[in-house]
């Protein structure tokens, strides 16, 4: 793909300029044969990338994420709408005249090529000068720890320094955009996590606008500064990892993102104020005042959604039987660093966690204990069907 330029602060190392990035989704479908009453694998698509930024697409399979993806890169060519890049049209290009580079779930490593060969392919096929590609593979290879290994083939790699392999010669490249079709789901758990690390810091050191297909949520969560939730080919919520697991705006974003339980509840007052609306109901046998979905009305069927950290346990020594706030232990786990309990109560069994239990203080099941949850980390959410 196309060459751009970007950052680098030492004197030694080729010369860099941030690169832009703005990318410009505009109703982008994406409709394959089968008639026009076939559902779009991409239902109208409207989103903007911002320069620099790291944003993933998360969903279930088949929600349209990796579409989305192959039709940035131009893998696959939309139905309808746009595709822009820094105000350039991209759907005319074909994916080598982008300014893009995919990072792949295989790695798509050749295997015949040793690891300087590998990350030096794409600057020799644009007939840059030796020197000059010399420089640029050196560097790529020293940013990503792989300087030892630049004469070893890839099957003498680990699949960790493979994916170093894929990340350096998309980088050297020096894209505007800078494409992950889930790149880490061949790991194991723990080297996904330290190569998320590494991941991240290139993506802030370089600056390089990012697009991250994913259906992994610790990955969308560690990496991202803004996440796509998406279903069946539409877009659910655009927002921080944050605001997406706090206040999430369905309860099919709330039960994707993280666990939760769901609490039928109905509205006793709805109060709007500056800082969103807030609402009094009905839980668990007491009364909350909850941060409200802005898009709840008085008498709207809703849902109340709270998170198992934010579940509130404690002794309950003279309660007999499941009523009012009082609950059962049913199970009890111990994970280490937080036990998860699952609690029968009135309004029918709650998930709660507990993060690091004192020696001796963990609920053996058959214990009753009084159940209440931090209102202001509760969400009210519009019921769904």
């Amino acid at each position: 793909m196309a060459t751009t330029t970007s950052t680098s602060t030492s004197t030694s190392t080729p010369v860099q300029t941030r690169p832009s990035g703005s990318l410009h989704l505009d109703n982008l479908v994406k409709q394959y044969p089968g008639g026009v009453s076939a559902e779009p694998a991409v239902a109208g698509i409207d989103l903007d990338i911002r320069p620099g930024e790291f944003l993933t697409l998360l969903g279930p399979s088949g929600c349209g994420k990796t579409t989305t993806l192959r039709m940035i890169a131009g893998f696959e060519t939309p139905s309808h709408g746009s595709l822009t890049l820094d105000g350039e049209d991209m759907v005319s290009l074909t994916p080598d005249k982008r300014p893009m580079a995919m990072v792949f779930q295989s790695y798509a490593l050749f295997p015949h090529m040793s690891v300087f060969d590998n990350v030096a392919y794409g600057l020799r096929l644009q007939k840059l000068p030796r020197k000059r590609v010399q420089e640029e593979v050196e560097f790529a290879l020293a940013s990503m720890s792989l300087t030892k290994l630049a004469d070893r083939a890839p099957n003498q790699l680990s699949g960790g320094q493979q994916q170093r392999v894929a990340l350096a010669r998309a980088m050297v490249m020096k894209p505007k955009v800078l494409l992950f079709d889930e790149p880490l789901s061949n790991l194991d758990a723990k080297l996904r996590v330290q190569m998320r690390t590494e991941i991240r810091a290139l993506q802030h050191k370089l600056g390089i606008t990012s697009v991250y297909v994913t259906h992994d949520q610790d990955e969308a969560m560690s990496l991202s500064d803004r996440i796509v939730v998406m279903r069946q080919g539409r877009i659910e919520q655009v927002a921080t990892p944050e605001t997406v697991y706090r206040k999430p705006a369905s309860v099919f974003v709330a039960d994707f993102i993280g666990r939760a339980n769901f609490l039928d509840t109905s509205i006793e007052q709805l109060t709007r104020e500056a800082d969103g609306a807030r609402a009094t109901v009905r839980a668990l046998g007491a009364t909350y005042t909850v941060p409200a979905h802005d898009g709840i009305g008085p008498g709207s069927p809703v849902c109340l959604m709270v998170r198992p950290e934010s579940v509130v346990l404690a002794p309950a020594p003279d309660a007999r039987e499941v009523s009012g706030n009082d609950g059962r232990v049913l199970k009890s786990v111990f994970y280490g660093a937080w036990v998860e309990y699952e609690i029968e109560t009135v309004g029918g069994n709650v998930t709660a966690v507990i993060y690091d239990p004192a020696p001796g203080d963990i609920l053996d099941p058959g214990t009753f204990v009084r159940v209440s949850f931090e209102q202001d980390r509760a969400w009210l959410l519009p019921a769904e069907d």
